[in-house]
């Protein structure tokens, strides 16, 4: 009998897995037997028998989506409108806007809309039709090559903040207040039973927590504390974007944070997303498949009052799909009020490391600006070496 060399891969890395959860428990004083039981807990039952999720149309009245014109919430916005889902796209710029997408759709109003404002974002969903549900795309990370780090930083930085701060603390909690005493929204209209579906889905990044790890912490868990963004944190923006988080937890709506690695339009898309808690994942998702994950998520109950970090496993040659449905993934991970402990998040960690894409493994090795491939093949980035890269970078303590 002829065993398939993918078979064989297969079995070597649950081998590796094995062995990696060994050797943890056994010299991580961190790690306990109880760990591994809350770590790979059973779901839920589930069967064929249980019936499909209605369509997003019928569950929403209309979605607004923060930063339309950015790269991914463009995409937000198209496949919305694929769905035939309503969208209120709140703009800077209607100009751009009008530019991007067929303003005779129908479907589509764009507002121009100062989301520095508390006062206009909430007029923006409460006024003309408003909106039930919202979509927060309006900053996010990538290590795309087809940008400069000049963009990108410069992109980043001045769509994260005004002259009376970020807006990310201003308009996103806004929204979560504009829609606060909304109806809720759920799988099962006039329900009040069924578990609420998020009314806000924010669109965070990976990272956001590590700046403020101990040093204990950050040298236990290098391979995610050690990587550029975090070690360098450009303007101090992981830290804007973990009080944003705060705040949108803290306004009393139903929410869902989600938290991506790298974002890279070259990475393999329609790949299979891995989500993960305790801000410990490191790795690559294409922006296309962030998208789809930030639509399904407004229909997704078990993503309801969670934050989860996400990055993908290349689907080559068919073998790593994405599952049918984020609910089984997400139905395993707590909620925020319930807190990831320290010990499942440290075993998540030699879990995840084990993802990283090229052949060393080693993202704490990189400099700002390199990628794994020329990590792999010992290639100075486009910013220099790590340690002396050229860019507008504020180190963090």
């Amino acid at each position: 009998m002829m065993i398939r060399p993918s078979t064989i891969a297969a079995l070597a890395a649950l081998l590796s897995l094995s062995s990696a959860f060994q050797t943890l428990s056994s010299t991580t004083p961190h790690i306990t037997s109880s760990s591994f039981t809350t770590l790979f807990s059973t779901p839920p039952e589930r069967t064929s028998e249980q019936p499909p999720k209605p369509p997003l149309s019928t569950l929403v009245k209309r979605v607004a989506v923060a930063g339309a014109t950015g790269r991914t919430g463009k995409l937000v916005v198209d496949k919305l409108l694929s769905q035939n889902v309503p969208v209120l796209a709140l703009v800077r710029d209607t100009d751009k806007a009008m530019s991007i997408f067929d303003p005779t759709n129908e479907l589509l109003t764009i507002r121009k809309t100062d989301l520095g404002s508390k006062e206009d974002v909430i007029a923006a969903i409460q006024t003309d039709g408003g909106a039930d549900c919202a979509m927060w795309c309006a900053t996010g990370f990538s290590d795309a090559p087809d940008q400069s780090i000049w963009t990108k930083i410069s992109a980043i930085f001045g769509f994260a903040t005004n002259k009376q701060g970020s807006i990310d603390a201003v308009g996103l909690p806004a929204l979560g207040e504009a829609l606060a005493k909304s109806p809720k929204r759920t799988l099962t209209t006039g329900s009040d039973k069924s578990v609420p579906l998020p009314k806000v889905v924010m669109l965070s990044s990976a990272g956001v927590t590590r700046p403020d790890w101990t040093d204990e912490k950050k040298s236990a868990l290098e391979g995610c504390a050690g990587i550029p963004i975090v070690r360098l944190n450009p303007f101090g923006i992981l830290g804007v974007k973990k009080q944003s988080e705060e705040e949108l937890r803290n306004c009393g709506t139903e929410y869902t944070i989600f938290r991506p690695g790298g974002l890279n339009d070259k990475w393999p898309k329609n790949s299979r997303p891995v989500f993960s808690q305790g801000d410990v994942a490191v790795g690559r998702i294409n922006r296309e498949d962030v998208a789809s994950i930030l639509v399904d998520l407004l229909v997704t109950p078990e993503a309801t009052g969670k934050t989860f970090e996400g990055v993908s496993v290349a689907n080559s040659d068919g073998y790593y799909p994405p599952a049918e449905s984020l609910s089984v993934a997400l139905d395993r991970l707590v909620l925020d009020k319930d807190g990831v402990s320290e010990e499942v998040a440290r075993a998540t960690y030699a879990i995840m490391q084990q993802l990283l894409p090229g052949e060393k493994q080693a993202a704490a090795e990189l400099a700002m600006g390199q990628t794994y491939e020329q990590l792999d093949k010992e290639e100075v980035g486009r910013l220099g070496k790590k340690g002396t890269e050229e860019a507008p970078l504020v180190k963090t303590s």
